[in-house]
């Protein structure tokens, strides 16, 4: 799950070391069953590898020689050098080698067919690149240097990984359970009150064990206490929607464009 938060914040200008990834655009990419090539087979090659397996693409590696740990793995293995204009053949490539100059046709080919590709420690013949990662659940966090410091951003990443435990899963849940209830009895999640909750002691709360608690501060936050006590159809304070019933009509729910206090946009 990717989170993009409601900032008034039309235009960037990043200034970076490497032109081809200045204003680059932060994605996260669904890959299963697609064709992802890499080229080189060594250590770096080997993460690289398990992280496109993990999202479910189908790899394919081409290298003259093969880290016996690739040779585990569910992927194609191709032993051999790359071939000019291959890369075409994918639909992501990622290169692993040291030499810049395979590093550079790989590029070229890849560019010149239209495919993302990405060079490891090789920012100039990028058209993407790779953050470093922390995961809780559905929570992910990417962390960027523009290619600058992989350091830097693989640092970022275990600071976080160690704050990051269930307790954010707890929290993910109650949002998740509260936003359906929002969209079910309001029409919309895209309502204020959001940050509002989650900047007062929403965590804190749910951290403690004190989830009902938690719930209702939430929901208070973003209207819908007013809504349940006036509905017959709910029976417990803890009850979801009803179920077997029309969603209600007439609410007059904030909008996104009326309130700078909205819920973050889920974008995958």
């Amino acid at each position: 799950m990717s989170v993009q938060m409601d900032i008034n914040v039309w235009e960037t200008h990043t200034v970076t070391a490497y032109p081809n990834l200045q204003n680059s655009y932060p994605v996260q990419l669904r890959i299963k069953g697609r064709q992802a090539l890499v080229v080189g087979a060594g250590n770096v090659a080997v993460r690289k590898i398990q992280g496109l397996l993990q999202a479910g693409a189908d790899v394919t590696v081409i290298a003259p020689w093969i880290h016996p740990l690739v040779s585990t793995l569910p992927v194609a293995i191709v032993e051999r050098t790359y071939l000019d204009g291959e890369a075409g053949n994918y639909q992501l490539v990622i290169t692993c080698t040291d030499n810049r100059l395979v590093n550079r046709q790989v590029f070229r080919d890849a560019d010149a067919a239209g495919v993302w590709v990405n060079s490891a420690d090789d920012p100039v013949n990028c058209s993407f690149i790779l953050p470093a990662v922390a995961r809780q659940g559905d929570l992910t966090l990417t962390i960027s240097t523009n290619g600058q410091s992989p350091a830097m951003a693989t640092w970022l990443r275990r600071k976080f990984e160690l704050e990051f435990d269930e307790r954010y899963d707890r929290l993910m849940d109650l949002l998740v359970e509260v936003r359906a209830e929002a969209r079910y009895v309001l029409g919309t999640s895209e309502v204020a009150g959001w940050n509002e909750a989650l900047d007062n002691g929403l965590f804190e709360l749910v951290a403690a064990g004190e989830v009902d608690a938690a719930r209702h501060q939430l929901r208070s936050n973003i209207g819908l206490d007013v809504y349940r006590g006036s509905d017959p159809r709910y029976t417990s304070d803890n009850a979801g929607p009803p179920t077997n019933a029309a969603p209600p009509t007439g609410h007059t729910a904030l909008r996104a464009n009326e309130s700078p206090n909205l819920e973050p946009k889920v974008t995958a």
